[in-house]
């Protein structure tokens, strides 16, 4: 699965988390008691909490994530129906030399097809077409082919159709631009505007996505320990969508407190770094609650 821009990135926190743990480690933080190594994993949750590492407080916190005692069905999450065109348009470059329409389209199954028709071209070298997250430029070069990547063809007024497969994007709407862009080989005879992946055309792509079914339903209980964050943002039906995490936090009393087994939580934050159940996480990153955002 593609995730957007999936934003889930921990690998700073926990640098800066080992670094502040090595220079705690050796000190005698609770009435002369040695704390747990940082890293260290618990298999168990206590019901008496844990005193928090000076490290824990600064960076986030370390937590286990208890299984639940009785079997928990598996997460689901209904793709999109087939043939269902989740979006659609009409380009033109700013100089009028290109044209033509492109629809998104379900296969059913997380995957898209995006269809290219009516293509025309008076440029003099063969274009192709790109789904990005972040919008570039016209007149910017290309350094990432996003999503999707596909060529259109060369100069042409037949109005030409092609399609092109675009991967397990889930829930593909963090994909906003599309981007024609130049697929010429070489720059050598080329005016520089129309050079190796300068960006021809930007358009915003307009989704409508319907929300797909889960039988993953989180409902924000209250804050309590181990789960004091925040919901940061909801979903349109005002379902608690992400959670900012609060120091000395941890994966099962913030599943918890949403009314969901932990295992639903670590599915609907697939990225968390850790392994085992034995996740970890970190102040002032956030949690994913929304499976339509997976």
């Amino acid at each position: 699965m593609v995730h957007r821009g999936k934003t889930r990135r921990f690998a700073t926190a926990l640098g800066v988390g080992a670094v502040i743990a090595g220079v705690l480690s050796g000190c005698a933080l609770f009435g002369g008691a040695q704390p747990t190594p940082t890293g260290a994993r618990h298999t168990t949750h206590s019901a008496t909490p844990t005193p928090k590492r000076t490290s824990d407080t600064a960076t986030g916190a370390v937590g286990s994530a208890t299984p639940s005692a009785a079997p928990v069905p598996p997460a689901t999450l209904t793709p999109v129906a087939a043939g269902t065109v989740v979006a659609q348009g009409d380009v033109a470059s700013p100089k009028g030399s290109i044209h033509f329409h492109y629809r998104i389209v379900s296969n059913g199954n997380n995957t898209y097809t995006a269809e290219y028709s009516g293509f025309t071209s008076s440029v003099p070298v063969p274009v192709s077409v790109t789904l990005l997250e972040i919008p570039p430029s016209v007149g910017d070069g290309l350094t990432f082919h996003g999503v999707g990547d596909h060529p259109l063809g060369g100069p042409t007024t037949a109005g030409a159709s092609s399609s092109a497969l675009l991967g397990d994007v889930g829930q593909p709407s963090y994909l906003g631009t599309l981007v024609t862009y130049s697929a010429a080989a070489s720059a050598d005879g080329v005016p520089q505007e129309l050079g190796p992946d300068k960006v021809l055309a930007v358009n915003s792509i307009h989704w409508s996505v319907p929300v797909r079914e889960s039988n993953v339903h989180p409902v924000d209980g209250g804050a309590r320990q181990g789960a004091t964050g925040t919901v940061s943002s909801t979903t349109a039906s005002g379902a608690p969508k992400r959670y900012a995490i609060a120091p000395g936090d941890n994966p099962t009393d913030v599943a918890a407190r949403f009314g969901i087994p932990v295992e639903y939580l670590l599915w609907l934050n697939p990225d968390l770094p850790g392994d085992g159940g034995n996740q970890f996480l970190y102040a002032s990153t956030s949690l994913n609650l929304d499976p339509d955002s997976l």
